[in-house]
């Protein structure tokens, strides 16, 4: 069986599209029928996310005194003790590719570290867009490690110790415990996973104040100042 985990903190606007993808994966016939159930951590959450989750059918854990660490942590251990051999991590403003889930396992890798990209950047100043494209570079053996668009076995996710309940980053710990168990890790530029660019941050020093540090750069070199309402 296979396990895709979704943190989620008040994203009733994004989750339902999250889900219906993570299901398309799920279907797709390169899977030969494996079951995959999908695990939801609702963090705090205080809008419609629960019910939107019930209705993909998505199994919800609700994590202690939470953050984005220890709920994709709570997701994960919860699909391993469902009985997945694999673990796929994605975000609840992201949407993942149909050979999502088939495309990792045929790696034959012990974890996988996919691209994310950017299909709307609406409200940001010129020149954000490109200057992503130039940092995020979209090519094998990438460096990048995004909780969007990341695998790993399940048994070597538990003898590393499995996500570290940090506020921020905890997928990058968890790729560098990996590195040091000498894990073979497949980074790769496809598939890729389409996620947001919104300005209101999840998560304190995650993607959305990444972009905007970005963009405080690109306006900065251009000596003018940041676009309406850009300031994050």
């Amino acid at each position: 069986m296979i396990g895709a985990i979704v943190p989620v903190h008040d994203e009733e606007a994004h989750l339902d599209a999250c889900l219906a993808a993570v299901r398309r994966a799920a279907a797709h016939p390169a899977l030969g029928g494996e079951p995959v159930r999908i695990v939801v951590a609702l963090d705090r959450c205080s809008d419609g996310s629960a019910a939107i989750a019930a209705r993909h059918g998505a199994h919800a854990v609700v994590p202690e005194r939470g953050n984005v660490g220890r709920a994709r942590g709570a997701a994960a251990a919860a699909a391993i003790a469902l009985g997945a051999r694999w673990i796929a991590s994605t975000d609840a403003d992201s949407v993942v590719p149909p050979d999502w889930l088939h495309r990792q396992l045929g790696f034959a890798c012990d974890a996988f570290c996919g691209v994310v990209e950017v299909r709307d950047w609406g409200g940001y100043a010129d020149g954000v867009a490109d200057a992503f494209g130039r940092a995020q570079l979209r090519c094998d053996d990438h460096p990048h490690v995004h909780g969007a668009n990341l695998g790993v076995r399940a048994d070597l996710y538990l003898r590393c110790g499995g996500f570290p309940p940090l506020p921020a980053h905890e997928d990058v710990a968890l790729v560098d415990a990996l590195a040091r168990q000498g894990a073979r890790i497949a980074r790769r530029a496809t598939p890729a996973v389409a996620t947001s660019a919104r300005r209101l941050a999840r998560a304190a020093g995650g993607f959305a104040a990444y972009l905007g540090a970005l963009e405080r750069r690109v306006c900065g070199a251009a000596g003018g100042p940041l676009a309406a309402g850009a300031r994050s």
